[in-house]
């Protein structure tokens, strides 16, 4: 690998050209959109002698490089992809080619949910554990921005998505978890059982001394770890007899190979939920496993406050309490959001379509104590109003705009009630990605508060 092509020029192919220049490779710097869309960014990448291919086709280049690195966003079955394997190019991805350069103990986690708040807490738990820590991947830092400046002594603990996983052919992580299995990209892999191969595909190199952390609360997951050979150690909330983390009379323990270690009271974990406590759990696993003291454990898991975008109160105004939760972008997602909510609530759902279905949602808000209406959106809403119509719920109205869906909750709720940003839909048809939907909402909150609408 000496002349690499680079494709896709968002914030994962800017740091790899990056780490590529400053280790002596000759990179082009590909991307379908042309040199007006990008900023300062590309003026750098040129100055350090990358030549900017912006506005072309990919295949323009095959024949002046030996690798293609694509973008997490690009399919490994997109055409160009597959035209550049025939012709014998070696196709990789960023976190594959940043693992390379990669030092020290590497973490992953990957699943349908929970990935950020447990990559995030884990990496909170290393922190103070006086380690120097990086928590980078699906997370939103790319691991080739980090990866010069790891040694022998630091940890990595990375977020791991199925499309990073298409790509991924020698990554090994010392310990791996996989958190839940639930449907989502099956517009991106067509199949369940693809999905769920580019998730198992984080545990395939790894051997009889590393660890594979696992919930046994998940048929799915259960059933398909047969063939995993790292040392598995499972997570559950409630008793068990195996290795791993687990919940009884209200307390964390952990085991290892037979030792039982108290942690702390379940009641402790400062996030709060069902699944947040699943999440705190796998942490425990993952960091225990690795020799972290209980203490410092059980001192993270009551002072971490938990992630942006995730069930996260923005303000209460008038008594109206709102909540962000625009990471909950599928069902399964939502689901425990809803599940979360312990006062009457609107929820605002909607977005662009990964092609999954709404109903476990629509009848889980239909029985519902606390989700009194919803507000539908976006590309899914003819979708989801279809659904609440199938399943008997009638408490849904439809808002054209993200403004007014927010507006319109605001004037369903009564004092003590949420409303509650929670789409389980990607985000696409209206923003860049989740986070900016995120920010926007609290924007609008803040004007609301501001008696600007």
């Amino acid at each position: 690998m000496k002349n690499c092509l680079v494709v896709g020029m968002a914030r994962s192919g800017v740091a790899l050209a990056n780490m590529l220049l400053d280790n002596g490779y000759n990179v082009i710097c590909s991307d379908t959109k042309g040199r007006e869309n990008f900023g300062d960014d590309m003026d750098e990448l040129e100055k350090k002698g990358a030549y900017l291919a912006l506005g072309e086709a990919p295949d323009t280049y095959f024949d002046k490089c030996d690798t293609m690195i694509i973008s997490p966003g690009i399919s490994i079955n997109a055409g160009f992809v597959k035209r550049a394997m025939e012709k014998g190019l070696e196709v990789s991805g960023e976190l594959e080619i940043g693992f390379r350069f990669l030092k020290g103990l590497v973490l992953a986690i990957t699943g349908t949910n929970g990935k950020t708040t447990t990559t995030t807490l884990v990496g909170e738990i290393f922190k103070n554990c006086g380690k120097t820590t990086y928590v980078v991947g699906n997370i939103g830092i790319p691991v080739t921005s980090i990866a010069d400046k790891t040694d022998e002594d630091s940890v990595t603990v990375i977020e791991v998505s199925s499309f990073q996983m298409e790509t991924a052919d020698e990554f090994y992580p010392k310990c791996a978890a996989l958190l839940n299995i639930t449907e989502d990209h099956l517009n991106r892999h067509g199949t369940m059982d693809e999905y769920i191969r580019m998730k198992k595909r984080v545990f395939s190199r790894q051997n009889e001394s590393d660890f594979a952390v696992l919930n046994l609360e998940d048929s799915e997951v259960v059933k398909r770890s047969l063939d995993i050979k790292a040392k598995k150690l499972w997570f559950s909330k409630k008793p068990m007899e195996e290795d791993g983390a687990f919940q009884k009379d209200g307390n964390v323990y952990f085991r290892l190979n037979g030792k039982l270690t108290y942690v702390c009271k379940a009641s402790d974990i400062y996030i709060p939920g069902p699944h947040n406590l699943e999440n705190a759990l796998a942490a425990v696993a993952m960091t225990m496993a690795v020799g972290v003291p209980e203490d410092i454990v059980a001192h993270t898991l009551k002072t971490f406050t938990g992630v942006e975008h995730r069930i996260e109160t923005v303000d209460t105004i008038s008594g109206i309490r709102y909540i962000n939760d625009s990471k909950g972008t599928n069902v399964d997602s939502t689901v425990r959001a809803v599940q979360t909510m312990t006062e009457p609530t609107v929820i605002l759902l909607g977005g662009s379509d990964k092609h999954t279905d709404f109903t476990p949602l629509c009848e889980l808000i239909r029985d519902s104590e606390n989700i009194r209406f919803a507000v539908t959106l976006g590309d899914t809403a003819k979708q989801f109003n279809e659904t609440f119509d199938k399943v008997g719920f009638e408490n849904y109205v439809y808002a054209d705009g993200f403004e007014n869906a927010v507006l319109k909750a605001r004037e369903l709720c009564k004092e003590g009630w949420n409303v509650l940003l929670s789409p389980a839909c990607a985000s696409f048809d209206m923003f860049k990605d989740y986070e900016q939907r995120g920010r926007v909402f609290k924007e609008i909150v803040m004007k609301i508060k501001q008696n600007m609408l």
